[in-house]
This record gives C-alpha cells, structure tokens and sequence, in this order.
C-alpha cells in the first residue's frame, strides 16, 4: 500500500456501519466517513492541485478528522489549526505554510475574519454536501506516491517561528506495520482520544483506529481540567485503550480522581511526552493492575515514536523508567560529541534516529532541515539520513535506553516540544524588559522566567497570552537587578537555577 486512505476503504468495507468516530456532539460510521471524504475531496479537487497544504481551522472533532481524509482524497496534506490558539501564532504558522485553502465551519468565520489570510475560506458544510467525482479522484490515486506528504504539524522553533514537521504517508503507514500489533489492538478496541489534533500522539489514535477498524472516541479538552467528569466519561463510552500524554494521566492522579471512580474497561494504557513520574505511575498500577502499560518515546520528527518499553516490573519511586528499544524499522543509537557510536553501559550521549520513519524535515524551511536531518556520520558508503533528537540517553544494565536530558535549551513540557529560547525572544521584545532568561523546573514540570526590567511578572504573563499558547508561557516570574554572566558572557544558567532554588 502506499496511502493512509487504504485503511479507511478496507474497515468501511468490513464494517461499514460500524462507529468510526464519536465527539460530545456527533458521531460516524466507517461508511458515511468514506463518503463524506469522497465528497470533501471532490470539491477540493475544483479548487486546488495535489500536494499542496490545506489547512483545517477546527477544533478537533468528527468534522476535522472528515477534512482530513477529504485532503488526502485530493491529493494535498492537512495542517490542523485550532481555533484557540493566539492570532499571533495563527498568522505566523499560516506564513509558513502559504496555504491557499481553510477548511471552517460557519461558527468559526468571524475569527477567520481576523487573521492574515487571502485564501479561499472554504465551508465544511458546503464541501461534504459537493458531487463526488470517483475518476478525478482515481486519476489521483493512481498518481500518488508513498512520499507525498500526509500531515504537517507546527512544533516551537528557536528563531521565534514555529516549524512544520512534514510528515509523508510512507512514514505513517511504516509505523502502523508494527503500532497495533505490538501492542495488542484490534477492531475491538475503543481508543480514548487525549491528544489534540495539531499534535502527534493524535497520529496515533487515528491510524490506529483506520488501520484496525476500532472506535475512537474524542474526548473534550474541556474535561482534562476535571477528573470526576473526565472519568464518567471514559467509563460510560467503555474505553479500553489510552494512548496519553504523561501530563493528562498524571493530573488524574495528582487530583485523586481514582479514588472516585476506576476505568475498570481499561486494559492498555500508553504514554509519552514526558518523563512518567514513579509515583504516578504505581498510582494506575494498583487501580488497574491488569492494564499493559507502555512508555513511548520519540519526537514529531520520526512519526510519533522510535522506542518503546513495556513496564513488566514494579519499579522503586527512585528508578529510572527506561525508554526502551527501538521500534521495528528503525535504528536508534548514541553518538558522543565527536560522532562515535556509544554501545557502553551508562555512557550518555546524543539520541538518533535512521529509518523510513524519518520526517520529510521542517517545511519551507531547509536551512533548520539541513541542521536537525543530516547523513548518518557513521555511514560514508553511501546516503543514510538521520534525525539528531537533541536528546541525551544512555544504556542501562539491561541494555534498555534510558532518557538523560536534553543538549540544548528545548524542553518536553505538557507532552510539547519547547524551545525555551523562543520564548525568551517573546519576553525580550517586551518594552520594559532589557534582558530575560527562561529554565525548566524537572522536579515541578514548571518554566520560570527570570528578567531584568520595569515590568510586572503578571503583566508579562497576560501580554504573552496574545502570542504564545498556554503551555508555552512561564508559571513563575522573578525579577533581577542583572544576570549572572559566564566568564564568557553568556547568561548563567546554572547560576539561575541556584537562585531559583533558594527562592
């Protein structure tokens, strides 16, 4: 196969009245969504070329997941932008992306009215209402090609401009080979939705979901806030699956929710983005003690994930939980600073990644592509690319991998990937500010902001909230008279986080 839709056509053939998708307010069946993007993308097809990015300007819901699969019948890849986040960012990402399609509902019109777009602004209700026109869509088919680009999602960039990690079909349906299988899911299965859809755990649960003919049920954000509710709601649509963000489980936890109620429907719980916290971890444990649980890591860049750890002992809260082994496919391994392959126990050194999973790199941007995706330095003979995560692990005893940090100033926070000097280049375009400076709190999951200048740390916080999406602003805001310099120079940040400390 070389097209993601071949999973939508072959579970609409065997259930084809089967719930494929079901949000707090609608729902579908594997055949009404096979026809309704068969109708997205016919009228698409009356408006724009393949391979071109339209844009979805939703929240995700049945409606966005229908427009995603309207695009692939058009040939062209998605770009999920919700509504929610700053105009700022909207009309940056829109920038890079120079689409000529947004895909809205009606309700969202007046906002669309606000960014910087001249494109064509297209209704959803219009596009599943349109002829479908089987031989301009067949003529497309038949000229695609595993590499054409499937989804592009936006991660933070160190430049201030967010990055489009373009990502192919060949690289999605690689990963589905193996994803289901590893991890026992079958048409059975109701995948619990957490992620949003502008990020790559979703890919996840959608392709899951398609390949397998299961049900995936889209929780809404609004619940991630409160335990009780979010818990009725998983267990009154009996979700087996979770494929989470560390940050959405532990926040049942750190509210007690399980001593409320217990997901008894539960039987697989998977999760990334961050590290899982021991104590968290052994919470869901003694809940569900029959679950299989996973710790998956990987970033945006290698489709979803490249190692995975089934958790088949209990650890001690002082552990470390090894990221594991890399998925099929794919070759993970450390290289030193000076691009030597690491295969000794405990030795850290910088994460990559080589294989078909491999990002088509950052789009309409080669000079960042050309520094993260480069040729493997340990293979001359002949054209390796590889993705250098960033990221530091080692091997521990078992010969498992294990995450030490990162190199540079990016952080994981709420399951992101964050350039922390992205958002010192926001504080520092600040008026009343001369100098600023951000850390990563490992212990509370918490960025603070230090900076030199006139102004309130909550007026800093609300002025960001115009340009920056919540879990990209600081929670904590100290002010300085200067910043403790290197004999260098640069800013101090080991010394910062020795004042953070005694704060």
């Amino acid at each position: 196969m070389n097209n993601v839709l071949e999973y939508l056509e072959n579970s609409a053939r065997k259930y084809p009245n089967k719930i494929v998708a079901i949000d707090s307010v609608s729902k579908c069946s594997y055949s009404e969504l096979l026809h309704n993007a068969k109708c997205i993308g016919s009228s698409l097809t009356t408006v724009t070329t393949p391979e071109k990015p339209i844009i979805v300007f939703m929240d995700k819901s049945v409606e966005a997941l229908t427009a995603f699969m309207g695009i692939l019948y058009s040939g062209c890849f998605y770009i999920l932008i919700s509504p929610e986040q700053p105009t700022a960012r909207i009309n940056q990402i829109l920038n890079v992306a120079q689409a000529n399609c947004i895909i809205t509902l009606e309700d969202h019109y007046d906002l669309i009215s606000n960014i910087e777009f001249s494109g064509k602004t297209l209704n959803y209700s219009d596009l599943v209402n349109h002829e479908i026109l089987q031989d301009e869509l067949q003529i497309i088919r038949n000229s695609s090609l595993d590499i054409n680009p499937l989804y592009c999602n936006f991660t933070s960039g160190s430049t201030g401009v967010p990055k489009g990690v373009l990502v192919s079909h060949r690289s999605v349906i690689d990963f589905m080979e193996y994803f289901p299988a590893l991890f026992d899911i079958t048409q059975d299965d109701i995948i619990g939705n957490q992620a949003p859809f502008d990020f790559d755990v979703s890919v996840k649960d959608i392709y899951s979901t398609l390949k397998m003919g299961a049900t995936m049920v889209i929780i809404p954000k609004k619940l991630f806030s409160i335990p009780m509710q979010l818990l009725d709601f998983i267990c009154e649509h009996n979700i087996t699956t979770m494929i989470w963000a560390v940050s959405a489980l532990c926040m049942i936890t750190q509210l007690r929710g399980l001593t409320y109620k217990v997901p008894t429907t539960v039987n697989k719980i998977l999760f990334s983005g961050e590290a899982m916290p021991i104590k968290h971890l052994k919470l869901w444990q003694k809940y569900l003690p029959n679950a299989a649980y996973v710790n998956l890591y990987g970033p945006t860049e290698i489709t979803c994930n490249c190692t995975y750890y089934c958790i088949d002992r209990e650890f001690e809260l002082d552990d470390t939980l090894p990221i594991g082994k890399a998925f099929p496919n794919e070759k993970v391994f450390l290289l030193n600073k000076y691009n030597q392959l690491i295969t000794d126990y405990d030795t850290v050194g910088e994460l990559c990644v080589s294989g078909t999973s491999l990002a088509l790199g950052y789009y309409n941007n080669v000079v960042q592509t050309q520094k993260a995706f480069m040729q493997n330095p340990l293979n001359p003979h002949y054209i390796e690319p590889i993705y250098r995560t960033g990221d530091l692990a080692y091997y521990n005893n078992d010969g498992q991998l294990c995450f030490a940090g990162r190199k540079d100033f990016q952080i994981k926070h709420m399951g992101h990937r964050i350039e922390l000097e992205e958002i010192e280049l926001i504080i520092n375009s600040y008026d009343n500010v001369l100098r600023a400076c951000c850390i990563f709190d490992t212990t509370k999951n918490r960025i603070v902001a230090f900076y030199v200048g006139s102004i309130d740390g909550t007026q800093i916080q609300n002025k960001m909230k115009e340009s920056l999406p919540t879990y990209m602003i600081p929670s904590q805001f100290i002010t300085l008279d200067e910043m403790p310099l290197t004999a260098n120079g640069k800013i101090d940040r080991k010394k910062l986080l020795e004042i953070y400390g005694g704060k």
